[in-house]
């Protein structure tokens, strides 16, 4: 059975169709760069043309980098245009996509779920927090394998600033860090996460998670278990399309 998946983020917009029974992208994904100001209307029309990209005709699952209730209202927008608040996305994309089935969902709910399904937190129980790392930090944490959704745990405080300002891997690009000096800064928001929620496994994401080894040797001190995401940048994609499957 294969579900289009599209994973939203503050830099691209990305997609493809998924294999729910692998837990991997049909084909290969297709990508376009996130408009500025990423306004509704703009991410709209870069998702279709991700979904006209395939000629796609059936459910669509999508992601957002916010807060999205169960009705899809978007309640939050961190990384994109502020005017996404309140913005009914179900109804937004749905028109665009011509009347598609359409389910939105958080974006690091999705690769959360993703991973917690067919990747490095497979067959895991208790406390495991999934975190990406991107334009953003973006969070997942699951209990005995259900989602707790919208944590939004990139947003907590860390020096006086919300933590994705200084540990996001934009951060480490704006700032020209080395690998070292990032570690330590992901390094003080995981001591700080698990302090709060005291998880058995920290699941590393994003983009960033590719190149897992220049960072993750570097960071002590952490009780919890951390290891890189499996499905890499595509368990968004993956996500959504499970969750719209679900729907269905």
């Amino acid at each position: 059975m294969q579900i289009f998946g599209v994973d939203i983020g503050g830099s691209g917009i990305k997609g493809a169709p998924v294999d729910l029974e692998r837990g991997d992208l049909a084909q290969e994904r297709f990508k376009v760069l996130t408009p500025h100001p990423a306004t509704p209307d703009g991410v709209a029309d870069g998702v279709k043309e991700v979904v006209d990209h395939f000629g796609w005709t059936g459910p669509v699952g999508l992601t957002f980098p916010g807060v999205v209730t169960d009705g899809a209202m978007i309640r939050t927008a961190a990384n994109v245009d502020k005017s996404w608040v309140d913005t009914d996305a179900r109804a937004l994309f749905g028109e665009r996509l011509g009347g598609l089935p359409v389910t939105v969902v958080n974006d690091a709910d999705a690769a959360g779920v993703a991973e917690m399904q067919f990747g490095a937190g497979r067959g895991r129980r208790g406390t495991v927090i999934v975190l990406t790392f991107g334009t953003g930090i973006g969070s997942a944490m699951f209990v005995d394998g259900l989602l707790v959704p919208n944590t939004e745990l990139g947003h907590l405080e860390l020096n006086g600033r919300d933590a994705e300002k200084r540990a996001s891997s934009k951060a480490k690009d704006d700032n020209e860090l080395t690998w070292e000096h990032w570690a330590r800064r992901v390094q003080k928001y995981l001591a700080h996460v698990e302090m709060l929620f005291s998880p058995e496994l920290f699941i590393i994401g994003g983009g960033v998670s590719r190149k897992s080894e220049k960072f993750l040797p570097l960071i002590e001190g952490i009780e919890a278990e951390i290891v890189p995401a499996r499905l890499q940048n595509n368990a968004g994609i993956v996500g959504a399309a499970m969750r719209a499957a679900k729907q269905g």
